[in-house]
């Protein structure tokens, strides 16, 4: 059974506020089951649901849309880090993220955060192709690659070695809304965490449902805990082969349905592994979908622009289009890297699809490293939020979609 430890709270001298800021008080830490043996059995509805969610991301490792469009995953995968990042206060567009991608200097600490956000998802990916057992090391690894601002440097990487807690106040544990279990009891409890991830005997979705969630019950880090959390369930997913190609990017709907989510995990805590598991696949269903129809009209798109431009087979301008949806945003030296050709015929390439309509330029030659953006990918990409940003039928109101900023 879980169960609560009684700890003091000591806080500083020189505390700002009343003289209760400065009291000792006990609080309550919480400290979840072992999961490594658990023994799941969830009600015959709540595993319809599940194989519903693992037919859906199966479906999208197969389907033909997503033949020939590469980018369409890279995509995936940045709409997944934007929403994971969206869920912690970091918020931006599209189009502001893919201009900083191509461009340092279109970096703030937002983007620069968000950036490493992308960087840790797709360090999550590398790992789970790894033939091994994934280690409490693994995880820590994630963390350090997300942590890359100068004041997240001292403790990426690295298990918290203090009492955290979620709430309002910053300053100490009182009327938190949940505290997490002691630090003294992470280190056991990640190996345990591990230990889960590595069986076989559990359906994917329902590992990845619940790892996620034991994971935020134990909230291992100083900061970073939910993108981290978010990134475990893209490993999941991919070594339990449900999704080989393509994980949908189900903290959209996360996101969306944020108070959910939240009371979700609550449940979980409180023994309500059923309605957990039910709103975690559910949302991986929809996400499945949305992922679907962002495939098919950006496939749509790509064929059209090779209908009006005609370019030739292997050509620059072939290439450059089949490369656009993962990379809407892009430089000279970027277009090189899609097309493998010199720098010649590569600015031929971009001339030819900015006289097409296709780009637009967003930096004129008077900046030391002009760029091109796809305005009708960034307009898709914007649409897939907004049609992903509905309540995953669950009661919730629809948030407001993400607003276009520059």
């Amino acid at each position: 059974m879980p169960r609560l430890i009684e700890r003091v709270w000591r806080p500083s001298l020189g505390a700002y506020g009343p003289r209760s800021a400065r009291t000792p008080f006990t609080y309550l830490a919480f400290v979840p089951d072992s999961i490594r043996d658990a023994d799941v059995r969830l009600a015959s509805a709540t595993v319809a649901e599940v194989e519903a969610a693992a037919v859906a991301v199966r479906e999208l490792q197969s389907s033909p849309t997503f033949r020939g469009l590469e980018g369409v995953g890279r995509q995936l995968l940045r709409a997944e880090a934007l929403a994971s990042s969206r869920i912690e206060g970091l918020e931006m567009s599209q189009r502001r993220i893919a201009k900083a991608l191509a461009d340092d200097d279109e970096r703030d600490d937002t983007a620069r955060s968000v950036i490493a956000n992308i960087a840790a998802m797709q360090r999550a990916v590398d790992l789970a192709a790894e033939p091994r057992p994934v280690t409490v090391a693994d995880i820590l690894t994630i963390h350090d690659t997300l942590m890359t601002l100068p004041r997240e440097r001292r403790f990426a990487g690295r298990p918290r070695e203090e009492q955290n807690w979620l709430g309002t106040n910053s300053e100490s544990p009182r009327d938190a809304e949940f505290i997490p279990p002691p630090e003294d009891a992470v280190p056991e409890l990640l190996e345990d965490l591990v230990a889960f991830v590595g069986r076989e005997d559990v359906s994917p979705v329902v590992q990845a449902a619940l790892a996620h969630a034991q994971f935020e019950t134990i909230h291992p880090f100083v900061d970073g805990n939910g993108r981290v959390g978010r990134a475990l369930i893209h490993i999941v997913l991919r070594r339990g082969r449900v999704a080989t190609r393509i994980v949908p990017p189900v903290s959209i709907v996360l996101a969306t349905n944020r108070t959910r989510y939240v009371e979700g995990l609550t449940a979980f805590r409180s023994g309500d592994v059923d309605g957990w598991t039910v709103f975690f696949a559910r949302a991986l269903a929809d996400s499945a979908a949305a992922s679907q129809r962002l495939g098919e009209r950006l496939n749509d798109l790509t064929a059209a622009w090779l209908e009006a431009v005609r370019p030739r087979a292997r050509s620059g301008a072939e290439k450059l289009i089949s490369g656009l949806p993962g990379h809407p945003v892009l430089s000279v030296q970027t277009a090189r890297e899609v097309t493998g050709a010199s720098f010649q015929a590569t600015n031929e390439a971009i001339a030819r699809l900015e006289n097409a309509g296709v780009l637009r330029p967003v930096r004129g030659e008077w900046r030391r490293n002009r760029l091109w953006e796809s305005p009708e990918i960034l307009s898709l990409l914007d649409e897939f939020e907004a049609t992903a940003a509905v309540p995953t039928r669950a009661g919730e109101r629809s948030r407001p979609a993400p607003h276009p900023r520059t």
